[in-house]
C-alpha cells in the first residue's frame, strides 16, 4: 500500500513542523509530549504517558510473540547563539526544514510513528511498540531508564537517530570520571607543601599516553580525553586539591566498570564516576535485522555518538533519516525527503523480517 506511505509520510511532515515550533529543551518536553499524545490520540490508538515519555502499543498484540521496539526522542539541546534562522520556526524551504531538533532526533521520532501506524493496518508476524521518550540529549532517569519497567520484555529495539538510514550496527559508550589529587597546603616561596596540581598533572600524563589493548573492528580503540582541570587558591598557596575531570568513550570490548578500576589501578588520584549504565553495544551482523537491512543495500558502521541504545538491555541497532554532522549544529535542518525516505526505509525494514 504505498498510498498508505506517502499518507502517512506526509503527516509525519507536519508533525515534525508542529513539534518544531514548540520548545521541548530537556527535562522541559511536556509540551510536546502532549501533541505526541494528540497525533496517536487522532489515530484512534491508545495511548499511554509517563512523565514526558510517551508510548503505544500495537491492537495487533499477541502474547508469546518477539517484540520490537522503535524509540526516539523529541526533547532538543540549548540552541547556541550563531543559528541565523528562528530556532523554532520550522521553516519550510523547498525540500528543507530548518529547525531546532529537525535533524537530531525529530525526523526519526515523526517516521518511527508513522511506520507503527502503517503497521497498525499491515499486521507483522511480532509485536510492535513505539515510544517517544524524553531526557536522551543529558541521559535523564526520567527518559528511556524511567519507561523500560514499565513495558513488556523487548526482544530487538530501533533506535531513530540520524545515521542517513544505515544501519549502525556498533556505538560507543560513555563514562565520565571525576578525579582528585590530594597534597598538603604550604607557603609557595619556601620548600613547604606538597602540591596536588603537580601530583594531578602527573596522573594526566599518564592518562594522555595510555592506550587501551582491545581494539574494536567497528568501534576503534577506546578514547580518553582530560577535559577539566582546576586547582589552588590563590598564587602564594601550594594547592592541596586538584580536581580533573576525564571522558572516557568506550568500545564494546570493555565495560564502563572494567574501565574504571583500570584507571584507578593507574593513576594515584580518587577516580569517581558519574554513572557507569551508559555501556557500549553491538548487534551480531547475522542477526536477522542487519541482514535484512543488507539485503535494502543498508551500510553498517560504527557509530561514536552515544544515544538512548546505551540504556537497552537488549539487542539493538540505532537507524534513522538524517546526518548526524548536523546534530547540535546552528541551523540544523532535515530534508523532507529524508523524512519520506525515512517512513519508507522503517517500513522495509519491518517488512521483510523474520524474528
Amino acid at each position: 500500500m504505498p498510498e498508505l506511505v506517502d499518507h502517512l509520510a506526509e503527516e509525519a511532515v507536519q508533525l515534525l513542523i508542529r513539534l518544531i515550533r514548540v520548545p521541548s529543551y530537556s527535562r522541559e518536553e511536556a509540551d510536546t509530549a502532549a501533541l505526541l499524545e494528540q497525533f496517536l490520540q487522532a489515530h484512534s490508538t491508545e495511548v499511554h504517558r509517563d512523565a514526558n515519555n510517551v508510548w503505544a502499543v500495537s491492537r495487533n498484540w499477541q502474547d508469546g510473540r518477539p517484540t520490537v521496539l522503535l524509540n526516539s526522542h523529541h526533547d532538543t539541546v540549548k540552541p547556541g547563539a550563531s543559528w541565523t534562522y528562528d530556532p523554532f520556526g520550522a521553516t519550510v524551504e523547498g525540500d528543507k526544514l530548518t529547525g531546532l531538533g529537525s535533524n537530531d532526533a525529530g525526523a526519526s521520532a515523526v517516521s518511527l510513528l508513522a511506520a507503527f501506524l502503517y503497521f497498525e493496518e499491515n499486521p507483522l508476524p511480532f509485536n510492535l511498540i513505539c515510544a517517544i521518550t524524553a531526557e536522551e540529549e543529558v541521559s535523564g532517569a526520567n527518559g528511556i531508564r524511567r519507561l523500560l519497567p514499565l513495558l513488556p520484555k523487548i526482544d530487538l529495539g530501533i533506535v531513530g537517530e540520524p545515521t542517513r538510514m544505515d544501519l549502525a550496527v556498533a556505538e560507543k559508550g560513555l563514562v565520565v570520571l571525576d578525579c582528585v589529587a590530594h597534597g598538603r597546603t604550604g607557603h609557595a616561596a619556601r620548600e613547604e607543601g606538597d602540591n596536588a596540581l603537580y601530583k594531578a598533572l602527573d596522573d594526566v600524563q599518564l592518562l594522555r599516553n595510555y592506550q587501551f589493548s582491545r581494539v574494536s573492528e567497528l568501534l576503534g580503540p577506546v578514547k580518553l580525553s582530560v577535559t577539566q582541570i582546576q586547582a589552588g587558591t590563590q598564587h602564594n598557596v601550594v594547592p592541596d586539591r586538584c580536581t580533573f575531570v576525564v571522558d572516557v568513550r568506550t568500545n564494546e570490548l570493555y565495560t564502563n566498570q572494567e574501565v574504571v578500576e583500570i584507571i584507578r589501578g593507574m593513576v594515584g588520584a580518587e577516580v569517581t564516576p558519574r554513572s557507569t549504565h551508559l555501556n557500549s553495544s553491538r548487534i551480531a551482523l547475522a542477526h536477522p535485522l542487519v541482514q535484512r537491512g543488507l539485503a535494502l543495500g543498508r551500510r553498517t558502521f560504527g557509530s561514536v555518538t552515544l544515544s538512548d541504545q546505551s540504556m537497552m538491555p537488549f539487542t539493538t541497532v540505532k537507524i534513522g533519516p538524517g546526518d548526524s554532522a548536523r546534530s547540535h549544529t546552528p541551523d540544523e535542518f532535515i530534508y523532507l525527503s529524508e523524512i519520506r525516505g525515512g517512513v519508507q526505509g522503517y517500513v522495509e525494514l519491518l517488512q521483510g523480517l523474520e524474528l
